[in-house]
């Protein structure tokens, strides 16, 4: 499998409530630089089998915004465990559901995604945080997953700010 990991782009002031953080939007900066991102994704040829996306709004938008530029007809999935509070190991179940040759984007937050990148290349939760992973707003990592049996394993392949993915083509 091929799994990309996407951060959500910049948004707006963080809200003391978390039932109204989770309706922060992306600011117009942040939607311009995922533009001209998910454009450069776009022009590189790369193609998802499944989006999928947190259900809070900024990942949403970040994911819509990838989307269209990739002009995809299928819909984005919304998928409970990329949610801040999600649970990794509900998400490796149900992408070890999906076609081993899959081409998966999955947008979600910090520091829930390079937590899974840890993970995922063998470092598990505890050393996740030892790696020095930086994950940047808008920023995307890609892994290769062979295998699911008996846990989900990996190798990170390449981790780039928004500006080196606009250098992609």
């Amino acid at each position: 499998m091929d799994l990309f990991l996407l951060r959500h782009g910049e948004a707006g002031k963080r809200m003391p409530a978390a039932t109204k953080d989770r309706e922060r939007a992306l600011t117009v900066a942040g939607k311009e630089e995922l533009e001209r991102a998910a454009k450069a994704v776009a022009e590189s040829g790369y193609e998802f089998d499944v989006v999928a996306t947190s259900p809070l709004k900024r990942a949403k938008e970040t994911a819509m915004v990838v989307q269209r530029a990739l002009k995809r007809k299928a819909p984005v999935e919304e998928w409970q465990e990329l949610s801040p509070e999600g649970n990794r190991e509900a998400l490796y179940k149900r992408l070890a559901r999906l076609k081993p040759d899959a081409s998966v984007l999955i947008v979600g937050h910090e520091p829930y995604l390079t937590t899974a990148i840890g993970e995922i290349i063998g470092a598990g939760a505890e050393g996740a945080d030892r790696l020095r992973i930086v994950l940047k707003k808008g920023g995307m990592a890609r892994l290769s997953v062979p295998g699911f049996t008996p846990r989900i394993s990996g190798e990170l392949r390449w981790l780039l700010t928004p500006k080196q993915i606009r250098k992609l083509d």
